[in-house]
């Protein structure tokens, strides 16, 4: 059983196991959300807790192409206002690049542990979702609303959120960037659907 006392000594972002008829009380509940701990039933625990998303998002990695260039600074202007680590790893200049390389840049940073999350951006943040996709252990969602933020992480662990800079506002952009780095992942059943996708990765291509 994990009681209120329990939860309030789990560190926040931290994922625990809940073992086999495991209980959880509505109050340690609500310091479990509060605490952002996600909480992961047994039979899925292991290196499958290891694939949900950082809850507690401290450091991001952003890119974009030659389109992005304000949207992106506001973002990040935005993040580090916030006291979160935001590396800006391009591009810098109106000249144009390709969102292949950009968009892995720092989807690669979040596969290999670099960052808690990432965001890319282009014109239509579609390319940008695709590059990203193309690196294991990225799952990158292009999000045009915040509702779309939230079952990006909620429901399939995206790490990578990827926006387009023709397509929304300032406004709206920042509004999705704070819902997708605020909205954890904690349902057994959505956790054990990225062991799946972690399969998908690893198939011989033919």
């Amino acid at each position: 059983m994990i009681t209120e006392a329990d939860a309030r000594v789990l560190e926040p972002g931290s994922t625990v196991v809940l073992v086999a008829g495991g209980h959880i009380t509505p109050l340690a509940q609500d310091t479990l959300n509060s605490r952002r701990v996600s909480v992961v039933s047994e039979h899925i625990a292991g290196d499958t807790a290891a694939l949900v998303p950082n809850a507690d998002v401290r450091t991001v990695a952003i890119a974009g192409d030659h389109t992005s260039l304000a949207l992106k600074r506001a973002i990040v202007g935005h993040l580090r206002g916030r006291g979160v680590a935001a590396h800006d790893l391009g591009t810098n200049t109106t000249d144009p690049v390709d969102y292949p390389d950009t968009a892995s840049s720092a989807a690669i940073a979040v596969a290999r542990g670099e960052a808690d999350a990432a965001i890319v951006i282009d014109g239509a943040g579609l390319g940008s979702a695709i590059a990203a996709n193309k690196v294991a252990g990225a799952r990158a969602a292009m999000c045009l609303t915040e509702t779309l933020a939230r079952y990006a992480r909620e429901h399939n662990g995206a790490n990578v959120l990827a926006l387009g800079s023709t397509l929304m506002s300032t406004d709206q952009a920042l509004a999705i960037v704070d819902t997708f780095l605020a909205t954890p992942m904690r349902e057994a059943r959505y956790i054990r659907r990225l062991a799946k996708i972690r399969e998908l990765e690893s198939r011989v291509r033919r």
